[in-house]
């Protein structure tokens, strides 16, 4: 398969171009975009081998739900069996924006699209291109992020290039994500909204919006052989090619660890890989050490990650020590996709 590749001007949208997206997704086909978290790749949620050729061009596990992408409020009516007063209160203040509300679908959305559950994920993108394509696409478009299966997100074109190429119909390429990482998801369907992925959003935010906001245990502790509510829930995602360790613990006690390890490794032949800040990379020596912002600087910290896990791919780093980023605010939802990605491998010191 010939991949597509456009740049598209956010500030410029060029309407013939989004016609021929939308149109890729109208015919069955898959295209990746942009948007505020990480780049997304698209099919038409409401058709069965859409939803098949996204789980194909991935790699992923077929029971792994996908997020439908919706570009206004009237578009969720349709597609769920009810919308609770809460999710429009959060509907209201945070869409569109980097939140993912979980309903009780309706029959308009297929079982291939939700990973076998009566349960639909739904979210509108804050992003222009990525509305202006939905539209475009008739309205729903089903869109996990646009990286195969288990590799870090993609947060640029050229990354998605490196992982789609080949795979899929078209890449729209609109700029770099601006947060960087994937929405927070909140299930709706109980009582009591309960947050199945952190991201962006918080639970203190969350919480003063429609008040009680549960953590679910999952997060941390997923049953193997259960069906994942969310995407990321249940499977290793987000992991660099070379083996991922965090070290954690005093800060001195965390460099002197990281630089010991590190020179071993280097003796022993290996190509190293550290994740540094501004406040403690001039302690580093390996291969590659990665600064990835100061420690009070969240937004950076997470619009950064995923690119620095590929640079660690594009310079085969064989071995990565990282230390933690259990910052106030986003710091939840950064060392998730960290613990993700280094499959749950933590040093405490």
């Amino acid at each position: 398969m010939n991949t597509e590749f456009v740049e598209i001007d956010i500030n410029n949208i060029d309407d013939e171009l989004m016609t021929r997206a939308g149109d890729v997704i109208k015919s069955g086909g898959l295209v990746a975009f942009p948007t505020e978290t990480v780049y997304g790749l698209g099919g038409d949620a409401l058709n069965p081998s859409s939803s098949k050729k996204i789980y194909e061009a991935k790699g992923r596990p077929s029971d792994n739900p996908l997020i439908v992408h919706i570009a206004d409020m009237e578009s969720l009516e349709s597609i769920v069996s009810d919308i609770p007063d809460m999710a429009r209160k959060l509907a209201d203040a945070l869409w569109p924006g980097p939140l993912t509300m979980i309903f009780n679908k309706s029959d308009k959305v297929p079982y291939e699209t939700t990973g076998g559950l009566d349960t639909v994920a739904v979210r509108m993108p804050d992003n222009k291109i990525a509305l202006e394509f939905i539209r475009k696409a008739g309205g729903y478009v089903a869109a996990p992020s646009a990286n195969k299966s288990g590799r870090p997100s993609t947060t640029k074109a050229s990354h998605v290039m490196e992982d789609m190429s080949g795979r899929i119909d078209m890449i729209i390429d609109g700029g770099s994500s601006t947060i960087g990482l994937e929405s927070t998801i909140v299930d709706l369907t109980g009582s009591v909204p309960m947050i199945l992925r952190p991201g962006y959003i918080s639970m203190k935010r969350l919480s003063k919006l429609v008040g009680e906001v549960e953590f679910d245990p999952a997060i941390v502790n997923v049953d193997a052989k259960s069906a994942p509510k969310a995407p990321g829930m249940k499977y290793k995602h987000y992991a660099p090619k070379g083996e991922l360790a965090i070290i954690k613990g005093d800060a001195e006690k965390v460099i002197s660890y990281i630089q010991a390890q590190s020179k071993k490794a280097l003796s022993e032949g290996e190509r190293v890989g550290i994740i540094a800040t501004d406040e403690t990379y001039l302690n580093y020596q390996a291969t590659v050490v990665q600064n990835i912002g100061s420690k009070d600087d969240e937004e950076t910290i997470a619009r950064r990650l995923y690119a620095v896990l590929r640079d660690f791919d594009a310079d085969d780093i064989t071995r990565i020590y990282s230390e933690d980023f259990d910052t106030p605010n986003m710091g939840q939802a950064i060392m998730n996709r960290l613990i993700k990605a280094a499959g749950h491998t933590i040093i405490q010191l």
